[in-house]
């Protein structure tokens, strides 16, 4: 099997795996939504303070959502002897968490990027910045999903991690929340938005250059 093979075979594992857990699987998506529709309702019914927060709201909600789905990321593999047999494998286990990584983001970043638009009207956000939004978590949710793996990879022995993976993630996330948020703010008023989405894709390959051997690096330690 080439590494291609090896990747692809990652990912449909992981998917079908998750397919047959349908609670785990839906608990963040309907955090994200309760999050942002319920915010509406707990603020001011004015278009203005709507339009002017939702951007980070929806972010925020974001954020937080795939923050809950990393608990167990790398935690069953590990109980049950999977992680060592990737580790004891000839291929290259960066490239396995890689691909448990993206099957991650497939299964809660690219939902998020679905849900978001339908979300905005609530907020009464401009077509720009709903276009905005949508682009801004394409670039953003899979900087997540490996900001995220990179703390579940350190926190995976350790029992009860939900407080301390989101202590080690959250500061490096929060860039990734500003420049969504930015952007999408500055769409809404029609305004160029050039810079953040640099930034955000810089963010995205610096993310899938390092942090996969970081991750790796981390499930090393975890399971000595």
């Amino acid at each position: 099997m080439n590494l291609s093979r090896f990747f692809i075979a990652i990912v449909r594992q992981e998917l079908q795996v998750a397919f047959k857990r349908w609670g785990d699987l839906a608990s963040p998506l309907m955090f994200f939504v309760l999050v942002a529709s319920l915010f509406p309702l707990a603020l001011s019914p004015k278009h203005e303070v709507l339009r002017n927060l939702g951007p980070a709201v929806l972010w925020i909600a974001a954020l937080l959502a795939t923050l809950l789905s990393l608990n167990a990321l790398f935690r069953t593999d590990i109980e049950d002897g999977t992680m060592e047999q990737l580790v004891l494998s000839p291929y290259p286990l960066p490239l396995a968490i890689l691909g448990k990584t993206v099957a991650h983001w497939l299964l809660n970043g690219l939902p998020l990027v679905v849900l978001a638009p339908v979300l905005a009207v609530t907020y009464y956000l401009p077509e720009d910045g709903v276009r905005a939004l949508s682009l801004t978590l394409l670039l953003g949710t899979p900087t997540l999903s490996l900001l995220g793996a990179a703390g579940a990879a350190l926190t995976a022995g350790v029992r009860q991690t939900g407080g301390l993976l989101a202590l080690l993630v959250l500061p490096l996330m929060l860039p990734v929340l500003m420049f969504g948020a930015r952007a999408t703010d500055l769409a809404g008023a029609g305004e160029q938005i050039t810079g953040p989405l640099y930034l955000l894709g810089a963010l995205l390959l610096l993310s899938l250059s390092l942090l996969p051997l970081a991750s790796a690096a981390a499930i090393r330690i975890s399971l000595d």
